[in-house]
């Protein structure tokens, strides 16, 4: 690690402690150079997860996408956000779990609707009318017998 000070790659460890959710460590340095002490965050490599779409064409998995349409379908049902990040990081771990690196986009879609489903009734058939590409009122109301 350098020093932001010197430029130096000389240090010492002074101090090292996990994080909350133990997946990163935070450690305290002091150069050998100049003495200037600085602190660096440690955290392992994820695998990249690749979403496999319907038309076979493939992109990185985005929690700032799914965030975004999951923030579309719960807008004014009063949902704080932070239920909406548990509910990717939940996704997200399954996925790890099960798979390798590529998930077709519909076990994905799927995923977040399970979840969905259990947080809010209204949140999920925004969602799912987006997600399955409802065509005319009986897809639309298949989907909400689903839910009885």
């Amino acid at each position: 690690m350098r020093c932001p000070e010197c430029g130096s790659v000389d240090d010492k460890v002074i101090d090292s402690r996990p994080s909350e959710d133990g997946l990163s460590i935070r450690r305290r340095r002091e150069c050998l150079e100049c003495a200037h002490r600085f602190t660096t965050d440690e955290t392992y490599r994820k695998r990249p997860l690749i979403v496999v779409k319907k038309d076979k064409s493939a992109e990185a998995f985005d929690r700032d996408k799914l965030l975004r349409g999951l923030m579309r379908a719960t807008v004014k049902r009063g949902i704080p956000v932070s239920k909406l990040e548990d509910l990717i990081e939940d996704v997200e771990k399954t996925l790890r779990d099960r798979i390798r690196n590529d998930v077709r986009a519909e076990v994905l879609g799927e995923l977040v609707l399970e979840r969905l489903r259990e947080l809010d009734d209204v949140a999920y058939i925004r969602f799912a009318s987006v997600y399955k590409d409802f065509r005319n009122v009986e897809e639309f109301q298949m989907a909400l017998k689903g839910l009885k």
